[in-house]
């Protein structure tokens, strides 16, 4: 009799928490937005492009990441990612220009890469059973979104007694933390014979012929667009949309009594509701058609988004909309990540999806950068927040025609 296969394995714990300590800290930076241009006077873009320039080395940083994993181990490529990662932060204390900040950018975004989705989540599914599969990459997405729960708020309570650059320096000394769980990230693959022949090129060409990796890779590029302008620019959006809130109205019980608070804790709502609505896109992910849970997701996101910047911004409609967006937020990631697994195999499943992510860091980078200088130039982000509506419903169209077929190897 077959023993039914354990869902919470070392690799996921251990990938988990790695994924939670990243992410943490790369979602804590739309709180450094305000006080780091107003500490050197610089227009909002000057932060905003940085950012921006994290999120596209992030996206180039992936499938290079991905495949350094896949040819020398996932360890070793875990632990370059931290090293990078802690270096750009160190170095980030120390920028005190718009372009020294840009150029450490970089690492920062390399670093990340190492440390994210793309190499995680390889080792976790290619770890994982077919019937515990797609529940393991949603619990592990959800950890990395439970960072922003905790990474945001530090931010935000470190900055109150100390400057920004001594943040920096602590979280560059937190990311190296995650090589002590490698030991944990240790595991027989779960590949097919014939996915373990198979060469990187040849899966690589198998792909890239295939029109529905086309569409995957389109489709990811309105969920780093809209992911990252709210990261990065909803802090300080809801700092000057906001006003004063009253220090004895409803929100004082959870101790939000300043705007800066509640930017802070919102990141954070949105961290708290994305892990049940990531976990429940995995378990849907095992039952029904991946591509028309996306195709979900994506029109629900384009609602929330219109309802809410139709609407006066207030202290209520900013936590409904945090906690109605947080449940989508990235239940995309099992979803897409997992679509890439059933349809090319899981051998080299962390370069096709570093490949398929560097579309979402694209949009990543345009919806950071495009939020700051939008704002420069008209004092709103209103205009941003329309381009994120019209994206997410191409998003949506885009995921219907998508074939969800094993392809052989070659």
């Amino acid at each position: 009799m077959l023993q039914k296969s354990t869902l919470f394995t070392p690799v996921l714990i251990g990938g988990s928490l790695i994924l939670l300590v990243s992410f943490g800290i790369r979602a804590s930076y739309g709180v450094f937005q305000i006080p780091i241009a107003t500490d050197f006077n610089w227009p909002r873009a000057e932060f905003s492009f940085a950012i921006a320039i994290q999120n596209l080395a992030w996206g180039i940083g992936q499938p290079i990441f991905g495949a350094l994993a896949e040819k020398f181990g996932d360890r070793r490529a875990i632990i370059a990612g931290a090293l990078i990662y802690s270096v750009g932060l160190v170095l980030s204390s120390l920028a005190m220009t718009p372009e020294a900040h840009q150029i450490v950018s970089i690492l920062v975004g390399f670093g990340i890469a190492g440390t994210g989705f793309g190499v995680v989540l390889a080792v976790v599914g290619r770890a994982s059973s077919d019937e515990n599969r797609s529940m393991a990459l949603a619990i592990a997405t959800a950890a990395g979104s439970a960072g922003q729960i905790f990474g945001p708020p530090t931010a935000e309570y470190l900055l109150s007694i100390m400057s920004w650059s001594q943040v920096f320096t602590i979280f560059a000394g937190v990311i190296l933390l995650v090589i002590l769980l490698l030991p944990m990230m240790r595991a027989e693959p779960q590949a097919t014979k014939a996915e373990l022949q198979e060469s990187m090129g040849e899966n690589l060409m198998k792909a890239f012929k295939d029109p529905t990796y086309t569409l995957i890779f389109i489709g990811f590029f309105s969920c780093g667009y809209q992911l990252a302008f709210i990261t990065a620019h909803f802090p300080a959006f809801i700092t000057e949309a906001c006003g004063s809130i009253d220090p004895n109205g409803a929100l004082a019980t959870l101790g939000i009594t300043t705007t800066s608070a509640l930017g802070a804790t919102s990141i954070a709502l949105i961290g708290i509701a994305n892990i049940g609505g990531t976990i429940y896109a995995g378990y849907l992910g095992n039952r029904y058609s991946k591509k028309y849970l996306l195709a979900a997701i994506y029109t629900g996101r384009t609602l929330i988004a219109a309802m809410f910047i139709m609407m006066p911004i207030t202290p209520l409609t900013v936590v409904v909309f945090s906690i109605t967006m947080g449940s989508l937020w990235l239940a995309t990631v099992p979803l897409t990540s997992g679509l890439i697994a059933h349809i090319y195999g899981l051998r080299y499943m962390g370069t096709l999806y570093g490949i398929v992510f560097f579309s979402h860091q694209l949009g990543s980078f345009l919806g950071v950068w495009l939020g700051g200088r939008m704002y420069d130039l008209y004092g709103s982000y209103t205009a941003v927040w329309w381009v994120g509506v019209g994206v997410g419903a191409f998003s949506a169209i885009v995921h219907l025609p998508i074939r969800e077929r094993v392809l052989s190897p070659a």
